[in-house]
């Protein structure tokens, strides 16, 4: 794990503990796991560890199944956000790389 992560991205907190932050059962979010809507990370034990971030993400994966939405749908529109972030990400290395370049300045 790289010590740059902000404290939310960390992967630190057990099942138990989120299943306590969400309300949801470990069953739940194991679930949402098989389903691909999260990526807990897997220690050497075994045991999976979660981020602020992923219980953030889980609490809106939640409310949406609450609203009737499907975890099909849901895959979708964070894949479509992902590859939207992706596309904004490579714009701004691009324009900041033609920034550089008129200015004569290095990265």
């Amino acid at each position: 794990m790289e010590s740059s992560l902000s404290y939310k991205d960390k992967k630190v907190i057990s099942i138990g503990v989120v299943s306590e932050l969400t309300g949801l059962s470990e069953r739940q979010i194991r679930y949402y796991e098989e389903r691909k809507l999260i990526f807990p990370e897997r220690p050497k034990g075994g045991s999976r560890k979660y981020s602020f971030a992923d219980v953030e993400l889980l609490m809106d994966i939640a409310n949406k199944i609450e609203d009737g939405v499907q975890t099909h749908e849901i895959k979708k529109e964070m894949s479509r956000k992902k590859k939207t972030e992706d596309e904004q990400s490579i714009r701004k290395k691009m324009i900041q790389g033609q920034i550089n370049a008129q200015f004569g300045l290095r990265k």
